[in-house]
Formats: C-alpha cells, structure tokens, sequence
C-alpha cells in the first residue's frame, strides 16, 4: 500500500462589489490546469500557516486564513521521476486582503478569480469540485466561513 503524501492547500476567496463569493485560483506549473495555491506541510509550522505561505508564493495573496480544514480531497501527485503518490489535501480558507503585483511564482503561474461554480468546473479532483460547490449556496453560513469573517 503506498503512502498517502500529505499536503495543505489554501481556498482563497473574497466576495465581490454585489456581494458575491469569489475564488482565485493558480495554474500549476507542469500541466497550466487550473488548482488551489497548495504544497507539502512544512516542519515546525501550523498546517494553516504553510496554507498562507503556498497562497503567498503561488498567487500573491495575502490575508486572513482559517485554522480549521473547510474540507479535503484527494488527488494523484506526480512526482518529478514519475512516481505517483496519493494525496490527501486539508483545504484552509483564506480571505484575500491584498493581492501583490509581485510575488514569486508571478513568471511560472496565472492567478485569476472565479465563481465557486466555475471554479469546480475547472478543477480536475471530483472531491475538490464539490467542496468548491458547497459555496455557490450561502457561503457566509458554514461555520468555518463565519469563524474567518470575525477574525478578519
């Protein structure tokens, strides 16, 4: 049985001018498909807290990020010698302040906003299209979504 790759995924997210809930989404590096900012965890830091640095470096967002998983999905990671290793992915909330024009992977990656509906659409993980679908209907009411809209 392979080992299952853990990995932590930041959901970053805004709502619009008529009040309607926006994700951003980044292109991954190898395929241009279309993913959540998301990496390994890393030692020594809250799974959150590696969550804010993937959305950082990935997409330039910063903001106020959840400490509580709004769900996870599993994908297939393939690694650079071809290895595939399962992975299951915690996905943290993230409401985006502040969007820099300059951040680190701003020359390998696109970064555009979505509706949670055509988010899901884009994305390839069956489980991961779900979640995002959970917040085409009253995002503001789950209780991970209220507990970041106190703290932000």
């Amino acid at each position: 049985m392979p080992k299952i790759g853990e990995q932590i995924a930041a959901l970053p997210m805004r709502w619009d001018k008529n009040g309607d809930l926006q994700i951003l989404m980044v292109t991954s590096r190898d395929t241009g498909r279309w993913v959540m900012p998301k990496g390994w965890e890393m030692d020594g830091k809250k799974p959150w807290a590696a969550a804010e640095i993937e959305a950082l470096e990935e997409a330039g967002a910063k903001g106020y990020i959840g400490h509580e998983a709004i769900g996870t999905y599993r994908y297939p990671k393939i690694m650079d010698d071809g290895r595939i290793v399962p992975c299951r992915v915690r996905v943290y909330p993230m409401i985006v302040e502040k969007l820099k024009s300059d951040w680190k992977e701003r020359k390998e990656r696109t970064r555009r906003w979505f509706s949670p509906k055509a988010a899901a659409k884009r994305v390839d993980e069956e489980d991961l299209a779900a979640l995002l679908l959970t917040l085409v209907k009253k995002p503001r009411e789950q209780p991970v979504i209220q507990e970041l809209l106190k703290a932000s």
